[in-house]
């Protein structure tokens, strides 16, 4: 059966297509700016991590919605009023509000130290910073949101380190960076002119350096931006890792002549978290069954063994907690990236201003250590299994998964750069947000550690990656011991995809390259189950209609 449609929804579908086409270009080469000019609308209220993520990878350029514009109109207007009424408010006519003092603030807290931000982490860093700005509480002018905006469309990105910043009164530290390269001081980079001296940058780009006018230096550095942009990231591996860890805790257990039946459906029905049902179906879809037998599976199917260890067995569980933990930090960044966190606030519609706390960063720094303990789980599970595939006394497959054992090493090594990532994460995992030092003078007497949070839970993330990477291999290497058996469908097809890159293990050579080859596969999401997709017909009846979404572009295509 045929779906048919109007010729404009097909012509949209064709542009749809080719665009997202240009799209895998730019991200396969890397680019450091948009290949389209395509736009995504920011409102302040809508933003999600993977539209943050896509617009850190140059994807799209950024426009306001005019709902977000006039929010932002109200809101100056109110500072304007109380400019010309004289009336004394601090963060607008007193302290850092003065126009003097905007400068002033941005130069004082311009003190970061490290190694600066990524292209990428500094654009998401820009974006949302615009994004909220866009909600329209912080009294900011229309001009200064549009030059923000000019510059993150030309990639005209400020020198921001990645330390300095307690995650308390904001990201001041890093937040002042971004600001000074706007305003022409310091260092900048875009793709036009690469780094240079930001007032430089910018007119080498068309551009002109902002020039701050009253409470604008406190919207501009007031905010959990900084720990918030890098969380996006995190959360976004994060569900990429965890959705393969399945897929390559499948195959070792294929590999191990593991069980399928604690993956019933009846046992996780009586015990339903989320996480756990999640996963316990993406195995039954993956491992033996009637729509994709395995040769393995058949061939022991009637040994004597009566459960698998609990690296096998306890998957679902295991993993499914992890599905969850991403699942709720992922909800509670959408509400912190659409959250107004400046003070004070302008609240036009009674034309008041009211100081309050929202840039403490305890929310998303509690969640990010959450979410880097939980996530630290998958590799925790996985160099246990990597162990199992290489240790003959628990896998009866040959030592280290290689022939001639006595010569070559094979993937022993390999399990000790597992280990020594899982130890390194465990800690990196005791929460930054438990410790506080008191600063300024005591008034920011409570700090969260936000920045540190962030950082760590990229790492964390990234080892995550790199040990699953190596269990991928190992098991992919044991199935070569089990030939001419043939493993699942979706299961061999993975095994294709990483011999398309990575040749079987036959003597000793640098398995470095290997492992990165490996992780590279799990980077870009590739070793999801795709073919399972692929090879089932879905019945028109239960499907009534196809949204094709990128972020906030849609085209609803409905069957006739």
């Amino acid at each position: 059966m045929f779906i048919l449609f109007s010729w404009p929804t097909f012509l949209k579908i064709i542009f749809l297509y080719w665009s997202l086409v240009i799209f895998k270009f730019s991200e396969i080469l890397n680019l450091g700016f948009s290949l389209v000019s395509l736009y995504l609308y920011l409102d302040g209220n809508s933003l999600t991590t993977a539209d943050l993520v896509r617009l850190g990878k140059g994807l799209f350029k950024i426009k306001l919605t005019n709902h977000a514009e006039e929010k932002v109109n109200e809101a100056r207007e109110v500072i304007e009023t109380i400019l010309k009424e004289n009336r004394v408010i601090y963060g607008v006519n007193t302290g850092f509000g003065k126009l003097c003092m905007c400068v002033c603030v941005c130069v004082c807290v311009y003190l970061g130290v490290g190694s600066p931000l990524s292209v990428e982490r500094t654009r998401m860093l820009l974006a949302l910073r615009i994004n909220v700005l866009a909600k329209g509480y912080s009294g900011i002018s229309m001009e200064t949101v549009q030059a923000m905006i000019n510059a993150f469309n030309a990639s005209c990105l400020s020198w921001v380190p990645e330390k300095g910043t307690v995650g308390a009164s904001g990201d001041l530290a890093p937040l002042a960076h971004l600001t000074l390269g706007l305003m022409g001081e310091g260092r900048m980079w875009s793709p036009r002119s690469g780094w240079g001296h930001a007032k430089t940058v910018l007119e080498c780009n068309g551009l002109t350096p902002l020039v701050l006018k009253a409470k604008e230096g406190l919207s501009l550095i007031n905010g959990t931006q900084m720990i918030s942009s890098m969380g996006a990231e995190v959360v976004e591996r994060a569900v990429g890792v965890a959705r393969q860890a399945d897929v390559i805790a499948a195959l070792s257990l294929e590999a191990l002549r593991g069980t399928t039946k604690a993956f019933h459906s009846d046992v996780h029905a009586v015990r339903p978290h989320p996480g756990q049902v999640e996963v316990a179906l993406r195995l039954r879809s993956l491992l033996d069954s009637e729509v994709f037998p395995s040769q393995i599976s058949e061939s022991h199917r009637l040994c004597d063994r009566v459960q698998d260890a609990y690296t096998l067995r306890c998957i679902p569980q295991v993993h499914g907690v992890v599905n969850d933990t991403i699942a709720f930090v992922k909800s509670l960044l959408f509400t912190e990236l659409n959250s107004a966190t400046d003070n004070p606030l302008v609240f036009a519609e009674r034309g008041e201003t009211i100081s309050g706390g929202n840039f403490h960063g305890e929310y998303p720094a509690k969640a990010l250590d959450y979410l880097a303990i939980g996530v630290h789980e998958l590799a925790s599970m996985s160099e246990r299994r990597t162990e199992r595939l290489v240790n003959p006394s628990l896998s009866e497959l040959p030592a280290f998964l290689v022939e001639n054992g006595g010569i070559n090493s094979g993937f022993m090594m390999a399990h000790c750069t597992a280990a020594a990532l899982v130890s390194e994460n465990k800690t990196l995992c005791h929460p930054s947000s438990v410790d506080s030092l008191s600063t300024s003078a005591a008034t920011e007497d409570h700090v969260s550690m936000g920045g540190w949070a962030a950082r760590k839970a990229l790492r964390v993330v990234e080892h995550v990656e790199q040990v699953l990477a190596i269990e991928l291999l190992a098991a992919c290497q044991a199935l070569e011991f089990l030939r001419p058996l043939k493993s699942t469908t979706p299961l061999e097809k993975v095994h294709e995809l990483v011999r398309s890159v990575v040749r079987p293990w036959d003597c000793d050579r640098q398995m470095s390259p290997d492992i990165e080859a490996a992780h590279m596969l799990l980077r870009e999401g590739k070793a999801r189950n795709k073919p399972l997709l692929k090879s089932h017909h879905i019945p028109l009846n239960v499907l009534p209609q196809i949204c094709i979404s990128l972020g906030n572009i849609s085209v609803l295509i409905k069957q006739p």
